[in-house]
């Protein structure tokens, strides 16, 4: 067994595997942890009640794991994880993920050169395509899209380092510290939209999030949830696009961006109608409006006043990438994903 599951010795980053009826991923996801060149970490699955036999193979490898009773959700399960580490970086790693042996180090490396980085995000490829990528970091915009950078795009670029407004808590690094001042990831997301939110909140208080093009890993995708689109991901996804904007847009921000937001809204109404999932993506943005006086608001401070403005810039700068790197796709035939 590798010395980077075990509990003894002082360790600088805790490597958290939510699972969810994944047992079918764990053998290869932990087989690419084993292979680290870089051994300073622990490995901690939180598994969501699990019904697939995932418990007793967890049990039978002794891996150091948190058994809740129900599915929490992802935000629920990497919170237990959090709370429970002791490392000064936490990773959160999917478990339909295959890391490259350097992927650990590099993260280290980069959350290292600066105690202003909140969270770095790694470059994700696909792994049954590798000649292309999944996930540069994740950027949001003035439509109230969120987006991952780079998907579809061929994996030989994103090669240099950079700011992204928020890292892919599939496969990113946290320094944990932080949490305690901004919040940990909100529960009434469940799943979908709570790295954007999380790391919108790290943007407000005036920490980064950044892109590391050294560590990489391979993804499956939809591992949990099963398909790209499916009734639960767009209902649910399009409830917390509206709990995002609200709980992290100052009124004035929120009025400014109200007829973007609007039009963001209509046409992807209309991409779902296509699908055949409008009326699931109505009922999530009804619940949405509904509940969202539920949500815990960042409070409005003065001393964040130029963070606002830098993240209205990174808005309309992610809506002219997203344009972008739309036509780049569609050109060679391929979609992406906008959550």
């Amino acid at each position: 067994m590798s010395g980077g599951r075990q509990d003894g010795g002082k360790k600088k980053v805790t490597v958290i595997i939510p699972n969810y009826n994944g047992l079918s991923f764990m053998e290869p996801c932990f087989k690419a942890l084993e292979q680290q060149v870089c051994q300073d970490f622990k490995v901690l699955v939180v598994d969501n009640g699990s019904t697939d036999g995932s418990v007793e193979w967890l049990k039978e490898q002794g891996i150091p794991t948190l058994f809740l009773e129900t599915n929490t959700g992802f935000s629920g399960a990497v919170n237990r994880g959090i709370q429970a580490a002791d490392t000064p970086y936490v990773i959160l790693l999917n478990n339909d993920t295959e890391a490259d042996p350097c992927y650990i180090r590099e993260l280290l490396r980069i959350m290292e050169r600066s105690p202003r980085i909140f969270s770095a995000s790694s470059k994700m490829i696909q792994l049954y395509d590798r000649e292309r990528m999944d996930d540069a970091g994740d950027m949001y915009s003035l439509l109230g899209w969120a987006y991952q950078r780079g998907v579809g795009q061929p994996s030989s670029g994103y090669q240099k380092p950079c700011r992204v407004f928020a890292a892919c808590a599939g496969a990113g690094i946290y320094r944990r510290e932080v949490f305690e001042k901004i919040g940990y990831f909100d529960e009434m997301h469940f799943a979908y939209l709570e790295d954007i939110d999380v790391g919108y909140r790290a943007r407000i208080a005036g920490y980064d999030n950044v892109y590391c093009p050294t560590a990489i890993v391979y993804h499956v995708g939809s591992g949990t949830s099963g398909s790209k689109y499916n009734s639960f991901k767009v209902r649910l996804a399009a409830r917390n696009n509206v709990y995002l904007n609200y709980k992290n847009m100052p009124l004035a921000q929120l009025a400014l961006n109200a007829l973007p937001i609007g039009v963001g809204i209509a046409v992807k109404y209309g991409f779902f109608k296509k699908l055949g999932f409008e009326k699931d993506y109505v009922q999530g943005v009804k619940e949405g409006f509904s509940t969202a006086g539920k949500c815990r608001r960042v409070p409005f401070r003065w001393k964040n006043f130029f963070h606002y403005v830098q993240i209205q810039g990174e808005l309309i700068w992610g809506t002219f990438l997203y344009v972008w790197e739309f036509a780049k796709r569609h050109l060679r035939g391929i979609s992406g994903n906008c959550r």
